[in-house]
């Protein structure tokens, strides 16, 4: 699961929450008080009665708004609580693949894949979305549709659109969510998903499934909770319109030179195969990439040290679906080991000491300090920070990979007290 793109948003805020959280967690958990200190100083059930009036205005029948609203009466505590919550230690990349790729979760895709095969092939042949991808991004969005959430949608939707921090895409969210269940896809109280409102298999929010939704059963309904036509339909639509080509992989684990330059990595560099090869760039077996007008990028999701990949189109465009590097290579990673590929060769043997959150924001403040622009120091490693990074690294000599390490931030801690 995005604040450009609704899926984007939630999938997002998984990068700080446990991945599928709310399963099987009641949204009617102790409720705060009804009153507010919003700027329009509403209670909540004044704030919910204009928001039945703007229900109205959109078309959206009077039966639909009273049974939908009609359990919501105050916000859930529970909601707020994940919402504001982000664990102390971002996750490393050898913690975050350990957690999500495991040789269970291959071998149950094989299945799962062989078994859907038919349909499979037809969402293939009609979106151009190969089949290895969707089960993965079945697997890591909802476990195969074991784990969607346990969360009224109605609920968790007014409670964060009542809340002032993101009041209006909340509130359009919680819009869309009543225009589809009275649209007849779903009733309210089978519209469940996660605290933050993303639905079904493929967790999709309401204006996700308002834009990307398919009926690919036929039915009449879009049914993203119970119906693995219209599952992979709409997935692989959401893929399809977003730039995904069927003729083309994610990309794949390269091996670098020693004398590699990196500030050539990172997504903003982009270089045919053809040029890459030149630079001697080489599959993970040593064997040469080939010529190919085809474009990549190379990714360092552990620094230097790590593991390196070639990235090709459809990692962006995984990417679109979430901004998390670590997600993007998770699902391409896991289509190739339940497509019969082996395990990443060169994962950290040591994991990787995590950064605080307190730590990032003290690197990016030392950056600021610096000249440097790192963005806000909120303490959320984004691109802006890793370009920040690469830049002090040029300036002073040291390889250029744009990851933030304990090392890194140690470095920038004897500057300033050197100074």
């Amino acid at each position: 699961m995005f604040l450009l793109n609704p899926i984007l948003f939630v999938c997002f805020a998984f990068l700080f929450v446990p991945l599928f959280l709310g399963t099987g967690v009641s949204a009617n958990a102790s409720p705060v008080a009804t009153t507010n200190t919003l700027e329009n100083n509403l209670t909540f059930d004044q704030w919910l009665s204009e928001l039945r009036a703007e229900a109205s205005l959109r078309g959206i029948s009077t039966e639909t708004i009273e049974i939908a609203l009609s359990g919501v009466e105050a916000p859930s505590t529970r909601v707020i609580e994940l919402d504001k919550n982000q664990p102390e230690f971002v996750q490393t990349f050898t913690r975050y693949m350990r957690k999500r790729i495991s040789d269970r979760r291959v071998s149950r895709g094989r299945e799962l894949l062989k078994k859907h095969e038919e349909l499979f092939k037809l969402i293939e042949q009609r979106y151009g979305v190969q089949a290895p991808y969707l089960v993965s991004f079945w697997a890591l969005e909802s476990n195969f549709g074991d784990l969607t959430g346990g969360f009224s949608v109605v609920q968790a939707l007014a409670t964060l659109a009542y809340d002032p921090r993101r009041s209006q895409f909340f509130r359009n969210e919680l819009l869309t969510a009543l225009e589809i269940i009275d649209g007849g896809h779903i009733q309210s109280q089978n519209m469940t998903g996660s605290w933050a409102g993303a639905m079904g298999q493929c967790q999709f929010m309401p204006s996700t499934f308002a834009r990307y939704g398919v009926d690919g059963d036929g039915d009449g309904r879009i049914d993203i909770w119970n119906s693995l036509p219209d599952v992979f339909a709409s997935a692989a639509n959401f893929l399809s319109e977003s730039g995904w080509r069927g003729n083309e992989r994610w990309g794949r684990e390269v091996l670098l030179p020693d004398n590699f330059d990196y500030a050539l990595s990172g997504q903003d560099v982009r270089k045919t195969v053809s040029e890459w090869q030149k630079l001697d760039i080489r599959r993970v077996d040593g064997s040469k990439l080939g010529h190919s007008d085809q474009t990549g990028s190379i990714v360092l999701p552990s620094g230097a040290s790590g593991p390196a990949f070639l990235t090709y189109n459809n990692f962006r465009t995984t990417m679109v679906w979430n901004r998390s590097t670590f997600y993007a290579i998770s699902v391409g990673h896991l289509a190739d080991r339940i497509a019969g590929e082996g395990n990443i060769r060169h994962m950290p043997q040591k994991e990787e000491r995590a950064l605080s959150h307190i730590e990032v924001t003290e690197l990016q403040q030392l950056l600021l300090n610096q000249g440097i622009n790192a963005g806000k120091a909120d303490g959320i490693l984004g691109s802006k920070t890793s370009e920040a990074v690469r830049h002090y690294q040029l300036q002073h000599g040291l390889i250029a990979d744009g990851y933030a390490s304990h090392a890194l931030l140690s470095k920038l801690r004897e500057h300033i007290f050197n100074e």
